[in-house]
């Protein structure tokens, strides 16, 4: 570690509480500053280089979020740790959110800062080294992270930015959207922008591997744990230590089985199948899902504990359809490797035909785009592809609700926006609102008592 990374700012209002912290750090070879206040502690950052700052939450003038907010806006450097008596769940996904590395409670003893601190060092020791991995990666000319994810449309670079944003901190992400929208191309993404991208990133579908044998995969086991165990198996969450570990259609994790990855989430530990005693893990969780995991925690197939503690930061994902200024990057990105893979010349995508598939509305969004390429150029040999040889699939047309047909209702609904917006004109005034209408004020009275306007 250079010189001003050992260096500490510690912004707390309590003097015995600076005072603790100085005696613990300065013990430990830290050189230690403090700060009374949000405030000066941004003055403190101005003028010097702190590779640690520790952080309370409640304090008078400027409390802690808001520095760290100003912080962040004003782009100094130095990595945080929040520090309140004052604790709940909510706080730190905030704190996390803002860019905090890490949240600690308040009371706690010596050896608990001194580990959350090392801690802290280790992520940003592991960050330098990967922004120079990186670097050689660049040089490579190897697009990695997000780079690697073809677009071009601004929505899809706001979701990339907030990948990069994601990537900075160890909390879970849970990546959301439609099938085919490139999830976990998001998630390996995200690992690579992380400071443990030189560690294992490993990914599992939870929807298939049934209940009784997702257990062992995902905790491991012991020897002799049931019949077949023939040998130990430290099981993906021991395979992935101090990596990334992507927990794919997480809406099908066995509900028996959610108090145990919640244990994982809230202590950091894992107990394998035929052990008594748990084993600590440092991993970084991803889940990806294309369902509605809060109809779930409603329906009671998920539990809404779990699902906070999965949601700590959200990535959603954009339908294809959202995105048609990516269909052309697409192509432009996937035709020549499919070609490639296919040993055929690279044919050029007629105007036509890339206006027809930009009309398409992809229900199966980038996997179906990429179907559809690769079914084209099989059976099309032309130098450029027309709109004619593009081999799309059918989509049966969307079903008809026969209760959505009824003439009365749809004549309701319409009377009552127009008796809505007629008040809304007015100012309430009915007869006024009567007049717009074109009816008697007594039929408006009626209707809208009616329509419960």
């Amino acid at each position: 570690m250079t010189t001003h990374e050992r260096q500490i700012l510690i912004v707390d209002d309590e003097a015995p509480m600076r005072h603790m912290l100085r005696m613990v750090l300065e013990r430990d070879g830290y050189t230690v500053a403090e700060a009374t206040s949000g405030r000066q502690g941004l003055d403190r950052l101005r003028t010097g280089h702190y590779g640690l700052i520790l952080c309370d939450i409640r304090m008078p003038e400027m409390d802690g979020l808001t520095f760290l907010k100003e912080k962040q806006a004003q782009q100094f450097g130095g990595t945080v740790i929040m520090m309140s008596a004052y604790g709940s769940i909510d706080t730190a996904v905030e704190c996390m959110k803002q860019g905090a590395y890490d949240y600690i409670s308040k009371p706690f003893r010596p050896d608990e800062i001194l580990l959350t601190v090392r801690k802290a060092e280790e992520r940003l020791q592991l960050r330098q080294e990967n922004v120079q991995l990186k670097n050689n990666m660049r040089r490579s000319g190897r697009p990695q992270g997000v780079a690697a994810i073809v677009h071009r449309s601004a929505l899809m670079k706001s979701v990339l930015e907030m990948v990069q944003k994601a990537a900075e901190v160890p909390a879970p992400v849970l990546i959301t959207g439609p099938t085919g929208t490139g999830k976990e191309l998001v998630a390996r993404a995200l690992h690579a922008e992380s400071p443990r991208s030189d560690k294992p990133f490993l990914a599992v579908n939870c929807s298939a591997i049934p209940a009784g044998l997702l257990e062992s995969e995902l905790f491991g086991h012991a020897k002799g744990a049931f019949t077949g165990a023939d040998r130990a198996r430290i099981g993906l969450f021991g395979a992935a230590d101090g990596g990334t570990l992507l927990l794919d259609e997480i809406g099908d994790f066995p509900l028996e089985l959610q108090p145990k990855l919640l244990r994982v989430l809230q202590e950091h530990e894992v107990r394998r199948v035929g052990e008594s005693k748990s084993t600590p893990v440092d991993v970084r969780i991803i889940a990806a899902t294309g369902k509605d995991l809060r109809q779930a925690v409603a329906e009671g197939s998920f539990r809404e504990d779990l699902f906070y503690r999965l949601a700590v930061l959200t990535v959603e994902m954009p339908a294809l359809g959202q995105l048609p200024e990516d269909i052309s990057a697409l192509v432009e990105s996937y035709l020549p490797r499919i070609a490639a893979r296919l040993k055929r010349p690279v044919p050029t995508m007629g105007q036509e035909a890339l206006r027809k598939l930009e009309e398409q509305p992809w229900p199966g969004n980038v996997r179906e785009l990429l179907n559809v390429l690769e079914k084209t150029l099989v059976l099309c040999r032309e130098e450029t592809i027309s709109a004619s040889d593009l081999v799309l699939h059918d989509h049966p047309p969307e079903p008809i609700d026969p209760t959505a047909l009824s003439l009365k209702k749809a004549t309701a609904d319409l009377e009552k926006d127009y008796i809505q917006k007629a008040l809304l004109a007015t100012g309430g005034n009915r007869t006024q609102a009567a007049k717009i209408l074109e009816i008697s004020l007594r039929s408006l009275i009626y209707k809208i008592k009616d329509y419960e306007v």
